[in-house]
């Protein structure tokens, strides 16, 4: 069964000692017969769970009227008593008193609630009686079920006076005060919720103390039952920027909502752990907690353990610690601390000796001496945290200010206590803020480029891939984080692609140049201009490598110096500028304001009547709140219907709940409480079902809940698991083709699925089509060992100026040969991805060889020594007489084919305009060294010819460009590179700024329009998008296959609001351009509906529906539409009705798109299958007045207008290839003819009028830029 709402109330506990045994030392007490004060043992006394009323009825579809998540309940004291009865020996009366009070006191309880430790737990140091009244004191409890599942309690321990029931009975008004009683005991409650509202349940728990005091013995149930019943009325903020405030006198509580979903509930003083630790031991407790250490916290205050081991937990987000956690131990618990597995735990100071002689491996923090040390020693032989990393996190914290007292100077004395405490959690909350900011920077510096060594088709991480790419000195930390559970749930949040804080952060904080360079493929090598620095080391960071990630190509492959700034150069000047900056400056994120909704008083809380009116009233105020925030603000709007709907939903008014759902699915749907909603849907009675059925968006939200259901239905049965994470593993057995592709992807060497199959080829020459273990563990290790082979060679070579000034700040050195004689000196042949060069012997120096593109021939030839003729490479380059010739001997054939290769790959990037062939001949040649080498056979050559797919298709097939097409053609990108075949490319929009790129199934890639670098991704469904557009300066709407157009804001680039009214797939968008008008957006899907949207509310203001053939297109102009269908183009007044439709002539079968030309009075048309391009009067649209028939033309799939021009873009007759055609607009002539895709031409788009930016289908699926004349 679903659950309920969940409310801040789980349960109120009452525990103490038992009335018997006080009766008995109170007559103990009063004959001076008592020592000292005794220790006794604690019981739990009273359980308050709601619901606490429900309508009297005999409907099992009632709902208790309580924010409550508990439903099934089971019988607790009842077996305690049982048990003790068997224990102790029947006597007479008590025997009788127990039997009574087991019939009497039969306590209810939550099923998944474990009360048996619970006693310990409240009552850590034991109960101990009191010869004086004593302080309250609160302390905190966190319980974890075998699921993993957190529930928190917070605990008050009061003390009132011992007195007989008789004395009490007599006595009435006795008051616990009473001089009378010099026995006091200590009773404690306990309030356990959900979630961690520490302070806010620390604030109800004061309140019920005031309350209780002046009370009555005999109604002390009764008040502690009528606090528990409020609480549980009190419905939880969603995430966001609502948060609940109630009145429990004489405080105001404030209920904080998250942040965000992923980020948990912050009610508590974060910076507590600054106050007790100093930076460097902080840091290793950090550390201990990364490397999933058995840690044992102490302290004198109970209530520090919790406080302090939370505020740890939180610093580690968005990791999560997976292993046992119990931040209090009782003395009778601490056989915990003998579990052989890691966990956190938490004990008294007082045991600290005996906790560290009678366990091994243990790290013991002192909490209160802020030491941290092992059981085995004074130290902590660990490994720290990165040193990268943990010097910037202390020069962020040395900038925090963390003392309360230094913000009041300037303030006077405060008369409201409310008030106070408001200013106060105000400064708590900014300061959390900002130490959750410095700790999530750390997180990133430590984990930063993980996912660069992720496969997501296979879910794999290339765990030794990610080692190498760090400092030596970090290397033992990774080893022992990388085989934790707290990385292994880490790992799989990325491989699911979650989008949450470290995401955004990570993004964010990344260097223009790491950016950049995160767009080439090349495998990671030095860049050059590490090479000057003194002592080169065997590791570079990632930041100062080529990441194999190519997302696109970039539009100017010269680097600047400045953008290759080494990380060692930055880190240098940061700690000093850091402290002239907030302790987060530069990684704060958008904020908005916070709102506060205030509950209405509680009611008398155990009235069915009552109750149920306090729940309108809070509706109503609701109501109100919502018809007063503006449409602009909706993610405030969201948190209003998500409150709304589960007051609605706790009221058992299941459709109005459905219908704040619904709006509340419109306008941010990452809040949509999907479970619940199934629920309600589920326990619809069938009147309200039929009810719903006749409400359009009612049914559409239950339809869909409905599909959700059955997709989550069907992966499961599929056994579809997302959680999994590999290791790449070397293969143990034969691979066939299939296996051994899986296998080199997952290896992360190559991804290109054409590639691997051509290595394939390469490594089973001469042999069955099988690649055994043996071979695939020797090529794989020579794989990796040429990747630091000029890193080894470099470190005992330091270059001068002299060659660096000659070399690009992005060039890496791939391939160094032996030490050869040559034409131009005895030395090292140095390839790049951009020449080749000579490392003289000697005195280091350096002799340009030739630049890829400069090459006239590349040759195997031979030169006389002595009596023999020795192998080598002859070149000659373009403008030089004399040809470059080395004695590369047994080297000669293997870099033969390499650099056939790259200059093949060099000349095919120039012509073609993208940098992608330059990076796939690098890899290519890479692969044919590693081949050669793991072969090592007479074959080895002619095997690792197989890869030289760029020289090969040199000598086939011609590789000139038209002259045209290389004129106007910019350059390339290539959104499909992180995947094993190209995807086709099926919208593109352009936003000042930024370019938007759909691809199959959902997948939105952004790219910075300046650098054309990739700078976000995201998925907004499962199918395809149709339509994209900018609607105004925040919102892109884009429209999809599955019916729902999804809307993206262009700040969090987000996706959290959807519109679903829609029955069929969305294919058209549009906005209106009128700027006197209020702000409307149109769409269209392909039944025929049209819907006008009202941006600002996202709500329908009119819909009507064409009879046509699958309607593709809208667009708006001089207050009239014009939709365009397979049937015809038709122009509609705004109100629906059709103005005028367009007859296609009889040869023409089927429109394939539509350009309105508005200033020009014009429309012109394509169709399937056809070249003709057909141009209409808008004002007679009785036949197209002027037609062009496309020359060499298949098909034509879209077109655009860019100044006073037409673009069109479509397929070659007789061919796949795709063509783009730009026409001159007033002259109806072909200006150009342009060939830049091997697949048809899908979408078109204007980037300012300055470019074009056209796409292409699978199986080309590279985007081209076009320069506009």
């Amino acid at each position: 069964m679903a659950e309920l709402p969940s409310g801040l109330l789980e349960a109120c506990v009452v525990l103490g000692a038992s009335s018997d045994k006080l009766r008995d030392i109170h007559q103990l007490h009063q004959q001076g017969k008592l020592s000292e004060p005794p220790l006794l043992e604690a019981e739990v006394l009273q359980v308050h769970a709601p619901p606490f009323v429900s309508r009297e009825t005999n409907s099992n579809q009632a709902i208790g009227p309580a924010f409550s998540r508990v439903q099934r309940r089971r019988s607790f004291i009842k077996k305690k008593r049982r048990d003790r009865a068997v224990e102790s020996p029947p006597n007479g009366e008590a025997s009788n008193r127990t039997e009574a009070s087991a019939a009497t006191e039969d306590i209810s309880v939550p099923k998944d609630l474990d009360l048996i430790a619970l006693p310990q737990l409240c009552f850590p140091g034991g109960l101990q009686l009191s010869g004086e009244q004593r302080e309250d004191s609160y302390h905190f409890l966190v319980f974890t079920d075998l699921l993993g599942n957190r529930t928190h309690g917070v605990v008050v321990q009061s003390y009132r006076a011992v007195q007989s029931c008789q004395e009490g009975a007599a006595q009435n008004g006795h008051r616990w005060n009473s001089s009378k009683s010099r026995l006091f005991t200590p009773f404690a409650v306990c309030i356990i919720s959900k979630f961690p509202y520490y302070n806010a349940l620390r604030d109800c728990l004061s309140c019920l103390l005031v309350e209780l005091r002046p009370t009555r013995q005999a109604d002390f149930d009764e008040t502690i039952k009528e606090f528990s019943a409020k609480l549980s009325l009190v419905p939880l903020p969603p995430p966001g920027q609502l948060h609940v405030s109630f009145s429990l006198r004489p405080l105001q509580v404030v209920l904080p909502s998250r942040e965000d979903q992923d980020r948990p509930v912050m009610d508590i003083d974060l910076h507590l752990p600054f106050l007790l630790f100093s930076h460097t031991a902080l840091l290793q407790v950090l550390s201990c907690l990364l490397q999933e250490q058995r840690l044992v916290f102490f302290s004198a205050d109970w209530a520090r353990l919790t406080l302090v081991a939370e505020s740890l937990l939180v610093c580690l987000q968005p990791l999560s610690w997976q292993q046992p956690y119990v931040p209090v131990l009782s003395s009778g618990m601490l056989d915990f601390l003998m579990a052989p597995t890691a966990f956190l735990m938490g004990c008294h100071i007082s045991h600290f000796e005996e906790v560290a002689a009678e366990t091994e491996e243990l790290i013991l923090v002192n909490i209160d001496d802020g030491i941290i040390q092992s059981s085995c020693s004074e130290t902590v032989d660990l490994p720290a945290i990165p040193l990268a990393a943990a010097e910037g996190f202390i020069s962020r914290v040395e900038c925090l200010q963390l003392h309360y007292d230094l913000e009041l100077c300037h303030l006077g004395a405060a008369t409201d206590a409310n008030a106070l405490r408001a200013q106060r959690r105000d400064w708590q909350t900014r300061l959390n803020t900002q130490i959750q900011n410095i700790c999530l920077e750390l997180v990133v510096n430590i984990f930063r480029g993980v996912q660069d060594f992720l496969n997501h088709e296979h879910r794999v991480f290339n765990s030794e891939e990610f080692l190498r790419t760090r400092e030596p000195a970090d290397q033992l930390f990774y080893k022992t984080v990388l085989d934790t559970h707290i990385f292994h749930s880490f790992l799989r949040d990325r491989l699911n692609k979650k989008w949450d804080a470290f995401s955004r952060m990570e993004q964010n904080t990344r260097d223009n140049a790491h950016r950049k360079r995160a767009m080439t493929e090349s495998p990671r090598r030095p860049l050059m201009n590490d090479f000057s620095k003194t002592g080169y080391r065997s590791y570079t960071s990632p930041n100062d490598r080529l990441s194999k990630r190519l997302g696109a190509s970039l539009p100017n492959l010269e680097q600047p110096a400045s953008e290759t700034m080494p990380a060692a150069c930055i880190s240098s000047s940061r700690a000093t500028s850091l402290r002239k900056m907030t302790p987060d400056a530069g990684l704060k994120f958008p904020q908005k304001a916070v709102k506060v909704f205030r509950l209405p008083d509680f009611p008398p809380p155990l009235a069915f009547y009552y109750v149920q009116n306090y729940y309108s009233e809070m509706a109503n105020s609701l109501a109100k709140a919502i018809n007063t925030t503006p449409p602009e603000e909706s993610t405030l709007l969201a948190r209003y219907h998500y409150m709304r709907g589960l007051v609605n939903t706790v009221s058992s008014k299941r459709l109005d709940a459905l219908e704040d759902f619904q709006s509340l699915y419109k306008t941010d749907a990452d809040i949509f409480p999907l479970q619940m909603v199934k629920w309600l849907v589920d326990s619809l009675p069938e009147a309200e079902r039929l009810q719903a059925d006749r409400k359009p968006e009612l049914k559409r939200l239950i339809s869909r809940v409905k599909r959700d259901q059955e997709r989550e239905r069907a992966r499961h049965d599929n056994g579809h698991e997302e959680g999994a994470v590999k290791r790449f593993q070397l293969p143990k057995k034969y691979m066939q083709q299939e296996e051994f592709v899986k296998c080199i992807q997952e290896s992360g060497i190559v991804k290109d699925h054409g590639t691997i199959l051509r290595l394939f080829d390469a490594l089973t020459v001469g042999h069955q089509k099988q690649v055994g273990p043996e071979l695939f563990r020797v090529f794989y290790t020579i794989w990796k060992e040429t990747e630091a082979e000029a890193q080894e060679v470099c470190l005992n070579v330091c270059l001068p100026a002299s060659v660096l000034e000659h070399i690009e700040p992005s060039e890496c050195v791939f391939k160094l040969s032996s030490s050869v004689k040559t034409s131009r000196g005895v030395g090292k042949i140095a390839m790049t991805q951009r020449r080749l060069f000579l490392l003289t012997d000697g005195r280091p120096g350096y002799v340009e060889v030739a630049q890829y593109r400069e090459l006239e021939e590349v040759k195997v030839s031979s030169a006389p020594f002595l009596l023999l003729r020795i192998p080598s490479l002859k070149l000659r380059v373009r403008g030089r007489k004399e040809a470059f010739e080395a004695n590369l001997k047994t080297e000669t054939d293997l870099w033969n084919l390499m650099v056939k290769e790259m200059w093949a790959g060099r000349n095919m990037a120039d012509q073609h305009k993208d940098p992608q062939y330059m990076q796939q001949a690098l890899t290519n040649a890479l692969l044919m060294d590693a081949v050669v080498g793991s072969l090592q056979s007479t074959k080895a050559i002619y095997a690792a010819s197989k890869l030289a797919h760029f020289d090969r298709i040199k000598m086939e097939v011609p590789m000139m460009v038209p002259k045209t097409t290389a004129e106007t053609l910019k350059h390339k990108i290539n959104p499909s590179l992180e995947l094993a075949a190209p995807q086709a490319i099926d919208v593109l929009l352009y936003t000042p700024g930024q370019l938007w790129v759909s691809i199959s199934g959902g997948k939105v890639m952004v790219f910075d329009a300046s650098s054309w670098s990739l700078t976000n991704t995201c998925h907004v469904g499962t199918a395809r998008l149709n339509c994209m557009l900018g609607v105004d300066k925040d919102q892109v709407w884009m429209g999809s296959e599955d019916s729902v157009i999804y809307i993206i804001s262009m700040v969090s680039m987000v996706c959290n609001r959807q519109l679903t009214e829609h029955r069929a797939e969305v294919t058209g968008l549009a906005v209106d351009t009128d700027k006197y008008s209020q702000k409307v957006a149109y769409s269209c899907s392909a039944e025929g509906s049209i819907m006008v949207w009202d941006v600002a509310t996202l709500q329908v203001k009119r819909h009507f529906r064409l009879s046509c053939e699958h309607l593709q297109s809208i667009s708006s102009c001089n207050g009239t539409l014009w939709c365009c269908s397979r049937d015809g183009i038709m122009e509609l007044w705004r109100n629906g009705s059709v103005k005028n439709r367009l007859s296609l002539p009889d040869q023409q079968r089927a429109v394939s798109s539509a350009l309105l030309l508005a200033e020009r009075e014009e429309l012109w048309s394509t169709c399937v299958d056809s070249a003709e391009v057909s141009i209409w009067h808008i004002k007679d649209t009785s036949k197209p007045f002027h037609r062009l028939v496309l020359p060499d033309c298949g098909a034509c799939h879209c077109l655009i207008k860019v100044k006073n021009q037409v673009w069109i873009g479509g397929v070659g007759r007789g061919s796949s290839k795709g063509k783009i055609y730009i026409l001159d607009a007033e002259r109806y002539q072909v200006l150009k003819e342009l060939h830049g895709h091997s697949d048809k031409v899908t979408a078109l788009c204007s980037a300012e009028d300055r470019y074009v930016l056209s796409g292409a289908g699978k199986n080309d699926g590279k985007i081209a830029i076009w320069k506009v004349e």
